[in-house]
This record gives structure tokens, C-alpha cells and sequence, in this order.
């Protein structure tokens, strides 16, 4: 099946599908024309499945590290700690760098009664919030429902929402299930 052309130029309306995708996967939902909603799905799809089968590859690595300590008469001792890192496995690394490569970088907002400090710990250690929340979030979330329901995909669902005033385009809502 041939890809919907939406009336534009092609680095146009990939621009515009993969800011529409990044938009659905930040919120949740949006709304748009029914063809707009369509190739959404399409793409947003690929990238949840990706998310899904391969968020559980991580790889774990025992670090000993030392520390120097001086006392207060100028000794110095060396304390040795072991340090737990939690890494990416190669199949997560690949899909965190598909999905990169598609979706647009966001940053995380400032709630409005939140202070600046309160701010920079909650986001401060966060490089690409949208990739841990879809990793974090959703792709634990429909791998469970995979094993409820026993199917995988329909991550999403559209919902025709009538005719927009001005130029009678069909609009639909597409969300995340």
C-alpha cells in the first residue's frame, strides 16, 4: 500500500508526521485530519512495537572503584566500593536509536506553582524524556497487555470526529489505548 501524500512535498509532510507522532507520544492524544491520523498510526506503531520488544534488554556491570580519604593528620587511606551500572543491552540500544531518529527531542516542562530547584531535580538527570517515558511507560504497559489479550500491536486507535468548519476536512482523534 502506497503512502498517503497529504499535498505536500515529501520532506514537508515527514516533517510533519513525525512532529504529529512525537505530539501523540508527549500527550497521548491529538487531533487531526483522518488521512493525517492514519499515517500517524502507521509510524507510531512501528515505534511502540520496536519499544516493546526490546525494553527488557539490560545489561548489569559490577564496578569496583576506590576513594581516597585524607584524615585530619594528613593520612591517606584508600577505601575500595563496588558500584552497581545498569546498561542497555545492544537490541535496547538499537531501538532507543531508531526511535531517536524519528521522533523530535522535548524537553520537560516547568509545572507553574513548581520551583526552579524542584525543577532541576525532577528533569535535571533526564536527557531524552520522551524515550524514558516510552521505554519506562509504555512499553511495559502494552507488553503486559500483550500477555493479557495474547495479541501484540493496537497501540493506538482512531476515532472519526466529524467535518471541520472552513474547509469541511474529516478530523479524527487519535490516542494511545
Amino acid at each position: 500500500m502506497e503512502n498517503r501524500k497529504l499535498g505536500k512535498a515529501t520532506d514537508k509532510r515527514m516533517a510533519l508526521l513525525r512532529s504529529q507522532v512525537t505530539d501523540l507520544l508527549w500527550h497521548g492524544r491529538i487531533e487531526t485530519t483522518v488521512d493525517r491520523a492514519k499515517e500517524v498510526q502507521k509510524i507510531a506503531e512501528k515505534l511502540l512495537t520496536k519499544a516493546v520488544n526490546s525494553y527488557k534488554d539490560t545489561v548489569k556491570n559490577v564496578e569496583t572503584r576506590q576513594r581516597k580519604k585524607k584524615d585530619k593528620k594528613g593520612n591517606v587511606t584508600v577505601e575500595e566500593y563496588k558500584v552497581e551500572l545498569i546498561n542497555d543491552g545492544p537490541k535496547k540500544l538499537a531501538a532507543r536509536r531508531a526511535i531517536m531518529s524519528v521522533i523530535y527531542e522535548r524537553k520537560e516542562t516547568k509545572g507553574f506553582s513548581e520551583t526552579k530547584s524542584a525543577y532541576r531535580v525532577r528533569a535535571g538527570k533526564i536527557n531524552h524524556p520522551l524515550v524514558e517515558k516510552i521505554f519506562n511507560e509504555y512499553a511495559p504497559k502494552y507488553d503486559e497487555r500483550a500477555t493479557e489479550k495474547g495479541t501484540k500491536g493496537g497501540y493506538t486507535r482512531v476515532l472519526k470526529n466529524g467535518f471541520r468548519r472552513g474547509d469541511a476536512a474529516e478530523m479524527a482523534i487519535i490516542e494511545l489505548v
